[in-house]
């Protein structure tokens, strides 16, 4: 097998991941809740690891289906725990779920011989054994969630950037909440069968603080972090490929270097204007 055709279909599979995640990851941080994106694929993970103990297959439909049932759970938590005041954050909410579904997946795992393999599967994934099926069907989701956001892009917007004019304007914040929480649940769910909980954590939020560093504007943003997913994922696969690394920690390694390099330029950029 040639370098290319063992680097086809993870490379497509990362194009896919950033094309949703640097865009859903605006969101995420506008909001404030870093690290709901992590909370959620381990509450998916969490799904994977009990149906696995059932005996399903961990890429089968009824393992997706039940990592799906707790995720869409945890996103109806996540959308009942936002309140306009209250004495609780809800960045302690997402730590205490992520947590809980964490310890819960160890101890679940534990009992089974191929534990140790599974955790440092659903925390990094498999990107190199991922199928064409398995790309083609998560694009096709992902254009489908794409359009319903493109569609209900204002009320997502405004809820996300300004959440006291969505109550003036009166949306149901914990309706809509929900659906952004839903929907990006659906993501999740996917991207953490083919990527694990790490990488997708750092596809959403890695791509989106570099693009803040040099943009107020969604549009400048959503390019820049799109261009620092797929660059980031490049070299992450090549340098796994010819350091016989693992694929993902790389990935996520290389996104860490760029967003540091790019730390710099901007220090420079922000030093020369002074």
């Amino acid at each position: 097998m040639t370098i290319l055709e063992l680097l086809l279909w993870p490379t497509l599979a990362c194009l896919v991941l950033t094309g949703i995640h640097a865009y859903l990851g605006l969101h995420v941080v506008e909001r404030g809740v870093i690290f709901v994106d992590l909370s959620l694929a381990q509450v998916a993970a969490l799904g994977t690891t009990l149906a696995f103990l059932a005996g399903l297959g961990l890429h089968s439909s009824g393992a997706y289906f039940v990592s799906l049932g707790f995720t869409l759970f945890g996103a109806a938590l996540f959308a009942l725990t936002r309140a306009k005041k209250s004495k609780i954050p809800q960045e302690a909410i997402i730590g205490i779920v992520y947590a809980v579904s964490a310890a819960a997946s160890i101890m679940i795992m534990d009992r089974s011989p191929e534990g140790t393999e599974h955790i440092k599967y659903i925390l990094v994934g498999n990107l190199l054994a991922v199928s064409p099926q398995e790309v083609g069907k998560t694009a096709v989701l992902y254009a489908f969630i794409g359009c319903l956001h493109w569609t209900w892009r204002k009320p997502f917007f405004t809820i996300s950037t300004h959440p006291e004019q969505a109550r003036q304007e009166g949306y149901s914040l914990r309706l809509w909440d929900f659906l952004f929480y839903a929907t990006f649940g659906l993501v999740v769910t996917s991207s953490v069968a083919m990527a694990g909980v790490l990488l997708v954590f750092s596809y959403l939020i890695i791509p989106s603080v570099a693009a803040i560093l040099f943009s107020k504007r969604v549009g400048p943003r959503l390019l820049i972090g799109w261009g620092v997913g797929i660059l980031g994922s490049l070299l992450g696969l090549w340098g796994s490929y010819w350091l016989d690394a693992p694929t993902g920690a790389t990935i996520i390694c290389m996104f860490g270097g760029l967003l540091l390099l790019l730390s710099g330029v901007r220090a420079l950029q922000t030093r020369g204007k002074a």
